[in-house]
């Protein structure tokens, strides 16, 4: 499967829950799912669906992960493998491997307005992990990596301007962001808890594992 052009709220009237593919403007009035005619999922005869199968609720559990953190098919199948080899639950491994990623560490510290936005910040090497350029989004980030902006003039004023628009990001506790040095620190590997979307993993669980 190629890479998603359509539109990103289509995704997420699909999942029937806000995904944040659109940063800020999500918690506007403009988000469709705000209005109620537009909340219902795509498709014609939307209404007339019928009650999902089992194999369709597991299904979707997953679709909904993927579409909130960007990944394709292979990607997530490559961190579901790795979660199974560790030692902890495989669905709260699954999530704390994908709350890792850099691009999602990079929206969450405000530098960038939605994961995509953030993908792109990091692909035109304007973030810094421990002092060197990491360009790679997947790039999964450890305790006590230091994440900061290229030291140059124009990537110093785009996340700038990125913090005065969105506002001074309301970090969780594993994440620290010194605002001055636009410098953020990893405290500590991401938890269960750390997720912002409702999800079942365990759904996720049992259909990777057929």
């Amino acid at each position: 499967m190629g890479r998603y052009t359509g539109p990103s709220c289509r995704l997420c009237r699909r999942q029937g829950i806000k995904l944040m593919l659109k940063g800020a403007r999500c918690e506007t009035a403009k988000c469709p799912m705000e209005r109620q005619w537009r909340s219902n999922p795509p498709g014609m005869h939307s209404w007339r669906r019928g009650r999902p199968s089992e194999y369709g609720i597991r299904l979707r559990e997953k679709q909904k992960v993927k579409r909130y953190y960007g990944l394709f098919e292979k990607q997530f199948m490559r961190y579901f493998r790795l979660a199974e080899k560790q030692k902890a639950n495989t669905g709260a491994a699954l999530l704390s491997l994908l709350e890792r990623r850099l691009d999602n560490v990079v929206c969450k510290l405000g530098f960038a307005g939605s994961r995509a936005g953030a993908r792109m910040t990091i692909a035109h090497g304007h973030i810094y992990v421990n002092g060197r350029r990491v360009n790679i989004p997947s790039y999964l980030v450890s305790t006590g990596d230091r994440i900061g902006v290229k030291p140059a003039d124009r990537s110093l004023k785009l996340i700038r301007s990125r913090l005065e628009e969105l506002g001074e990001p309301h970090l969780q506790n594993w994440l620290n962001l010194d605002m001055t040095k636009l410098e953020a620190n990893v405290l500590a590997v991401p938890t269960r808890d750390d997720v912002m979307i409702p999800v079942e993993e365990n759904l996720i669980v049992e259909l990777c594992s057929r």
